[in-house]
């Protein structure tokens, strides 16, 4: 999945140390930076004339809790950046489907499709993210419009999260269900896309074909289709809807048209597999027929200009569902479920012994904060697996609609990122989320300590700039991990860890 970058820089105001120059720092949206250092990135050590200083390090236990999100989250075009689908079970977290569902659109209204057509084949196209160093290429020699030509076939897996080697079902069906307008809000858990009638089945093994027909003569090009996973439909359904509609009031215009054919809904059989994600604006749909002794193609609009969503929906593991009712918001968790998808997150408290002690060192002792980080590890006890873990987290204050403080004040530096994740591709991962703004904040300008509230997933941006806090890609982020939480017999429990300089 592409990510997109935004970098910030905080040019840190100048107190009490005049001997420190600045403190420049900086945020990355949706970038992995993984470093081989497990500690202090260093943003502190140069900032003495003429001196290196590591600074004084301690750390402070925190109080962490899971945040039930009800297993919703928005998911129309709005937040739709990538679209997913497919099944997952695994024993921590339970079954997880996802379904697309989106209006259908005419290219062209009023079509006239010529004397008495006749449908030849109906194909939904999505194009899946896939892993381009899997290719391979086949090349045959065939016959095609009665000339020698070569065909290659370029392979390619398809980018999964879950269990690769499964081969799931996917399914297309015509929906019931009127969906409104591009604008209406929409969550991952809504119930308007009741199943009509049945449209295609397609076997997924995983793969997505790339296609080049080429003549043998000369080699000109006579067909390219880039890597997609391609699905027959009903030509015979697309017959009597369609091809035998021409001049009809159902294909006069746009509404008319919506009314008659609602939409479509794509989604797989199988309660055990893998998500794949795709660009729903990329979706295409061709019908082939031909008339007056011509082939023809006439092509349907599933582009922006259509309302369509992500359908989400749970069955939760009973080891899940006794966490989420049993969640400690005051003492803290033992062990903290973080989900993309709409699933959970979690809840860090601020306001504890770490920050009293962090007030006393500022008041007695003149002491400057350099560096603040929350660390959270993966616990090894039920999450020891090879799943691909989360890279970033949404941050936020708990009541609070906008970014923290550390991004709003950041403009560009490649030394500082917002989540650090190390050790991804190993049990534990952990992560270092810089708060060092909001912590000196507290301690210095008696800010309140709120709550930090941590997400699964990245800030997107449009045209290059950042639209809200809620604009994110969560919706299509099939990451989770369980974390260790405020558990004092386990040395990964959260902490906040601090550099700080004094006078």
């Amino acid at each position: 999945m592409r990510r997109k970058y935004h970098k910030f820089i905080n040019k840190t105001k100048k107190k009490q140390m005049n001997k420190i120059k600045s403190i420049l720092s900086v945020f990355l949206f949706g970038g992995l930076m993984v470093s081989c250092n497990s500690d202090s990135d260093d943003l502190g050590k140069n900032f003495f004339d003429g001196n290196s200083v590591a600074g004084n390090q301690v750390s402070y236990d925190l109080v962490a809790y899971n945040i039930n999100n009800g297993d919703a989250v928005r998911a129309d075009s709005y937040a739709l950046q990538r679209a997913t689908l497919g099944a997952f079970t695994e024993g921590q977290f339970g079954t997880q489907k996802s379904a697309y569902v989106t209006q259908v659109r005419l290219s062209q209204y009023a079509p006239n499709f010529g004397t008495n057509p006749v449908v030849d084949s109906v194909v939904l196209e999505i194009k899946p993210q896939y892993d381009a160093t899997t290719k391979t290429v086949a090349t045959t020699n065939v016959t095609h419009g009665g000339q020698a030509v070569k065909q290659t076939l370029t392979k390619y897996e398809a980018v999964k999260y879950g269990n690769p080697a499964a081969v799931m079902n996917i399914d297309v069906h015509e929906i019931a269900d009127d969906l409104g307008a591009v604008g209406t809000e929409r969550l991952s858990n809504s119930t308007v896309a009741t199943s009509g009638a049945a449209l295609g089945t397609k076997a997924f093994s995983g793969n997505v074909f790339a296609v080049g027909i080429n003549k043998t003569s000369d080699n000109a090009a006579l067909l390219t289709k880039e890597a997609g996973l391609r699905i027959p439909l009903n030509k015979n359904y697309f017959q009597t809807k369609i091809a035998n509609k021409g001049g009809a009031s159902e294909l006069s215009n746009e509404t008319n048209f919506i009314n008659y054919f609602k939409g479509i809904k794509i989604s797989v059989q199988e309660n055990d597999g893998y998500l794949i994600n795709f660009a729903p604006n990329e979706v295409t749909l061709t019908m082939y027929y031909r008339s007056g002794g011509k082939s023809n193609s006439f092509s349907f609009d599933l582009g922006s200009s259509n309302a369509h969503f992500s359908e989400i929906s749970y069955t939760r593991s009973s080891t899940f569902n006794t966490v989420m009712a049993n969640i400690n918001s005051t003492s803290g968790d033992p062990l903290l479920y973080m989900q993309g998808m709409g699933g959970p997150g979690a809840g860090i408290k601020l306001n504890g012994a770490g920050i009293s002690d962090l007030k006393r060192l500022y008041r007695d002792n003149g002491a400057a904060i350099l560096s603040a980080k929350v660390r959270l590890y993966t616990d090894t006890n039920t999450w020891n697996n090879s799943y691909t873990k989360p890279v970033s987290f949404l941050v936020k204050k708990q009541g609070e609609t906008d970014f923290i403080t550390d991004l709003k004040t950041m403009l560009s530096n490649s030394n500082y990122s917002l989540v650090k994740a190390y050790s991804t591709s190993s049990n534990p991962a952990y992560y270092d989320i810089d708060i060092t703004k909001t912590i000196k904040d507290i301690v210095e300008k008696e800010a309140e300590a709120k709550d930090l509230i941590i997400n699964i997933g990245e800030y997107l941006t449009s045209n290059g700039n950042l639209v809200s806090e809620d604009y994110n890609n969560n919706v299509s982020s099939p990451y989770r991990a369980v974390f260790v939480g405020t558990d004092a017999t386990n040395n990964n429990r959260p902490k906040l860890m601090v550099t700080y300089v004094t006078k």
